[in-house]
């Protein structure tokens, strides 16, 4: 132990009035089998990783086009890293909006084919700051009732009255929007591809129904931007919509991008109403420079490197062949993100954890995540995954399932 360590005070643990409650509630979710850990990753992210200091073959990550660890991303990141700093220091309302903020968002809009681009700090962010910026107090926000948190969230903090529809269920979201005809203004709130399911939203039909009772639309395409049409447009480029009839997209750059934060695409009256009203925008420091730069590298390799996209979809088809041989209970999902269900929570953690033993890493969901009764192994693909890892992984769950 070094001298400085040594010197260290001893912690002064103050206890909240109900901590014994706390300790409780923490119990009965460990008993419940629904305790989660953080885990240390040491080393490059990558489909091989090591956590806890063990080597595995990871299917876990939402890194989908692999480019997370680019030569190129990482250089650019390196290089305004050296010349900026690494934080940018301030709001981008006041100086921490850099050139390399303002190239990204005008890519992003040409790419997008929107009118304007806004970036955020985190995808969490932008979704609760559109959903609050654009519904007050006489309006209603209409959600898929598996949306993910964030949107749920967005809505929560919204002065709006909140209303759901069973998940895809386009004839109910009719009902709704018939149901809230005195409102104020109307949004409906949808995934693209949502996060558990890996199931796709009904484009088209929301569209359709938008347009007939007036209704704005806003789609979070974070795990569709950059993995769906054949330029990475998204749900709007796989749904072939015109993009005179876009909706409000929403996109994050954690995941085919590589990098770290989140954009809105509207035209140009909504997101100059966001960088106005947003308050997730407004309040919050810039992501760094750096990020920025090495994300506008992410997106030109998106758009030029199309077989990232091709190969990923060849892996997901070889997955679900050999799964449905060896009789596995998939969703019907055909993105990256291919579910499992198991039979409970502690079924899914005994899998899990079988596959550990064999070197696998997957991810054990389990409620509150996703409703009673749908535990599953989340797996998720990425370009850098070859067609031995699909074997191994059918391999080891054919081993696993099977005690």
């Amino acid at each position: 132990m070094s001298k400085t360590a040594l010197l260290l005070p001893e912690p002064q643990v103050a206890q909240l009035p109900w901590h014994k409650q706390l300790q409780q509630s923490l119990q009965q979710r460990r008993d419940a089998g629904l305790y989660r850990q953080t885990r240390q990753r040491q080393g490059e992210q990558s489909v091989e990783v090591v956590v806890d200091g063990q080597s595995f073959l990871s299917f876990t990550s939402n890194d989908y086009l692999g480019l997370a660890s680019h030569p190129d991303v990482r250089a650019a990141f390196i290089k305004v890293a050296s010349e900026e700093g690494v934080g940018s220091g301030a709001a981008h309302l006041l100086t921490g909006h850099s050139v390399h903020h303002q190239h990204l968002e005008e890519q992003l809009a040409v790419f997008c084919q929107q009118e304007a681009v806004l970036l955020f700090s985190t995808g969490y962010m932008a979704n609760i700051g559109v959903i609050d910026a654009l519904t007050g107090r006489n309006d209603v926000v209409i959600q898929d009732k598996l949306n993910h948190a964030s949107l749920l969230d967005g809505g929560r903090l919204s002065e709006a009255r909140q209303w759901r529809y069973a998940h895809n269920d386009m004839q109910q979201l009719h009902r709704r929007l018939h149901q809230t005809s005195d409102a104020g203004q109307r949004l409906i709130v949808s995934d693209g591809v949502f996060s558990m399911d890996g199931d796709l939203a009904p484009l088209p039909e929301i569209m359709a129904l938008a347009q007939q009772h007036r209704t704005a639309v806003l789609i979070d395409d974070a795990h569709a931007i950059g993995v769906l049409g054949s330029q990475g447009r998204g749900s709007v480029e796989h749904w072939q919509l015109e993009p005179a009839s876009y909706p409000i997209v929403v996109g994050t750059f954690g995941k085919a991008f590589g990098t770290a934060g989140a954009f809105v695409a509207a035209d140009e009256v909504v997101i100059e109403t966001l960088r106005q009203h947003a308050r997730s925008y407004v309040y919050t420091t810039a992501q760094p420079a750096a990020i920025a730069a090495a994300t506008s590298v992410s997106l030109r390799l998106l758009q030029a490197e199309s077989w990232r996209r091709e190969k990923l979809q060849a892996l997901i088809e070889q997955f679900r062949r050999g799964a449905e041989q060896l009789g596995l209970p998939l969703m019907d999902s055909q993105t990256a993100i291919q579910p499992v269900l198991m039979d409970n929570e502690h079924q899914a953690l005994a899998v899990g954890q079988s596959l550990e033993q064999q070197g696998i890493l997957v991810g054990v969901i389990r409620p509150p995540t996703v409703p009673a009764g749908s535990a599953r192994l989340r797996i998720t693909f990425s370009a850098l995954h070859q067609s031995e890892h699909v074997d191994r992984l059918l391999s080891a769950l054919e081993q696993a399932c099977a005690h």
